[in-house]
């Protein structure tokens, strides 16, 4: 059984035990978010041994449970601009809010 939902304007094919990397769910301390339950609500397919069930954006009734493992920064990536012969150039890093995600159950 595996499911595809959507967070953080992402989505994902997730299924029971996957450990998926999400952006930050809550802001706040990143230490308050370890092993707390976390529920998807945007599940937008389902599939079973039996049937798909495709949503209308979202699939009625259908959710994802978990466990917030604990939250990291990811790798540091550089954004830089330049206007040639101009002597403009601007170096700007960026490192996103990550959060890992142990999938324990499926309903739907």
């Amino acid at each position: 059984m595996y499911a595809v939902i959507e967070t953080g304007g992402k989505q994902y094919r997730v299924e029971q035990g996957d450990i998926i990397e999400v952006e930050r769910l809550e802001s706040g301390d990143p230490k308050s978010s370890k092993s707390t339950k976390v529920e998807f609500d945007r599940v937008l397919m389902v599939r079973d041994d039996k049937e798909v069930k495709i949503g209308d954006p979202v699939v009625g009734g259908a959710k994802v449970t978990g466990v917030a493992l604990g939250d990291y920064r990811a790798q540091k990536i550089f954004v830089f601009k330049m206007k040639r012969r101009k002597g403009y150039r601007r170096r700007r890093g960026h490192r996103q809010d990550l959060v890992q995600v142990r999938i324990d159950k499926i309903q739907g």
